[in-house]
């Protein structure tokens, strides 16, 4: 991957508690500039602030160049030929306050209202931080058109079937469109550094506000919303209790990787052939070794856990990467909520296999 890649992520993420959970496996010292963007206990606010939020979107006009009279031209095109920008009336580009090349993050039409990540996700998330409470991961990716910031308990914790885990709060929005404003719950199995979200109970786990013009008056609820990681720990706890409750035959774990992973035909019933097949064939060796072998997932192998933590643990850490880091692949997907869709997916399927004739 590209040396600006690595840069971008020690200087444009910051992480937190290192002293406990260790540094993040981008970490390069010699990449970090002046200041290192690990810290060994919470991130202080301020230093999100300065760091990553120093700096407003702007909403800017957008032109197309058309062609124009001598008199009326603005400058040449790259033929010579006189032409002159035209402005399109009710769309706006977004803009970074602190960059000047003219960088795009997003354009959009004129009801779109942009969410200042300094106050909708760092002023939302210091009103509810407390002893319990700290920063434990921020950052901006795809050049600032989104950003997050993490809050998490210091202290993991164990359920009684030996699952360590950490509690999260993730508030996320983006320039680009790509997501609206986001407050979620989130878990990290601190094992293997996979995010989760809550497989069993979607319902009430997600607070989105959209782009639009009276989303401003939603912020309180916002707020409100983002008191549920208190409750996150207990709800998350019995989620494991079921899942290890539930029993997984080996015939119901074949079943399962049958549906998740077509070894011989796709869905449409074509057969799987060259760099397909290869690739199917490969993906199920791999669930395979980490279910049965890896200390990642093996210890609950035989268990509805076992299966959906072999699934994440893949996609977490196995799957293949393309145009980025992975480390910024997993962020993208877990504040855009792919990560939570592939559990309830994976739970769904596992659901309809288990103890089928």
């Amino acid at each position: 991957m590209s040396k600006e890649t690595l840069e971008r992520l020690n200087t444009q993420t910051l992480i937190g508690f290192t002293d406990k959970r260790g540094t993040a496996w981008h970490y390069r010292a010699d990449r970090q500039g002046d200041e290192p963007n690990h810290y060994p206990g919470a991130i202080p606010v301020p230093d999100v602030q300065r760091r990553l939020f120093g700096w407003q979107a702007q909403s800017r006009p957008v032109a197309v160049q058309t062609p124009a009279t001598v008199e009326a031209m603005t400058h040449l095109n790259e033929d010579g030929e006189p032409v002159r920008w035209a402005v399109i009336e009710g769309r706006q580009a977004i803009c970074r306050s602190d960059d000047d090349s003219g960088a795009v993050l997003g354009i959009f039409a004129a009801g779109y209202a942009m969410h200042q990540y300094d106050t909708w996700l760092l002023e939302t998330v210091a009103n509810i931080l407390d002893d319990e409470l700290s920063i434990s991961s921020a950052g901006l990716l795809r050049g600032g058109a989104i950003a997050w910031v993490e809050v998490s308990v210091p202290e993991n914790v164990s359920t009684p079937e030996g699952v360590e885990f950490r509690p999260n709060l993730l508030a996320t929005t983006s320039f680009d469109g790509s997501i609206a404003t986001t407050f979620k719950r989130t878990v990290t199995a601190t094992v293997c550094d996979n995010t989760r979200e809550l497989a069993l109970g979607e319902n009430g786990q997600v607070f989105k506000v959209k782009h639009t013009r009276s989303s401003r008056v939603q912020l309180a609820p916002a707020r409100e919303a983002l008191a549920m990681v208190h409750t996150l720990a207990d709800d998350f706890a019995a989620e494991v209790a079921e899942l290890c409750a539930t029993t997984v035959t080996n015939v119901d774990w074949a079943r399962f990787l049958d549906r998740h992973v077509p070894s011989i035909k796709t869905e449409t019933g074509q057969p799987l052939v060259g760099r397909s097949l290869t690739t199917a064939s490969r993906k199920r060796c791999r669930l395979e070794e980490l279910y049965r072998h890896d200390q990642r997932v093996a210890p609950w192998a035989g268990t509805a856990y076992g299966v959906l933590q072999a699934v994440n643990t893949y996609e977490h850490h196995d799957s293949l990467v393309r145009g980025a880091e992975r480390s910024e692949r997993n962020m993208l997907r877990a504040v855009t909520g792919q990560f939570g869709q592939l559990d309830r997916t994976s739970w769904q399927t596992l659901s309809s296999v288990i103890g089928a004739n």
